[in-house]
């Protein structure tokens, strides 16, 4: 938030991954990793200096990038899915 001289507002800007995106409104995920993993993810984010979320976020789109187009395809399709039922109904059937 710029005031009249040109400076910013008190407090961080949003770091969203899309422009004005907040983090703390995105959902929350708890995950079970090894130790070592964990700490791996550390000191990369402490190397590349970009939060934790964001390399995951990164990690994610590459190894999908990295699956066969008939994979993606139906990740896609999936999330279109997703995107046309209501938040607490799952994206597949478990019989």
């Amino acid at each position: 938030m710029a005031t009249k001289t040109g400076r910013r507002g008190v407090g961080r800007p949003p770091a969203g991954a899309r422009d004005g995106e907040k983090v703390k409104d995105y959902p929350q995920l708890a995950l079970r990793i090894p130790s070592d993993v964990k700490a791996r993810l550390q000191a990369l984010s402490v190397v590349t200096g970009q939060p934790q979320w964001r390399l995951l976020v990164q990690a994610i789109e590459w190894y999908l990038q990295e699956r066969p187009e008939a994979e993606q395809r139906l990740v896609d399709a999936l999330l279109a899915r997703g995107k046309r039922r209501s938040p607490r109904q799952p994206l597949v059937r478990r019989d």
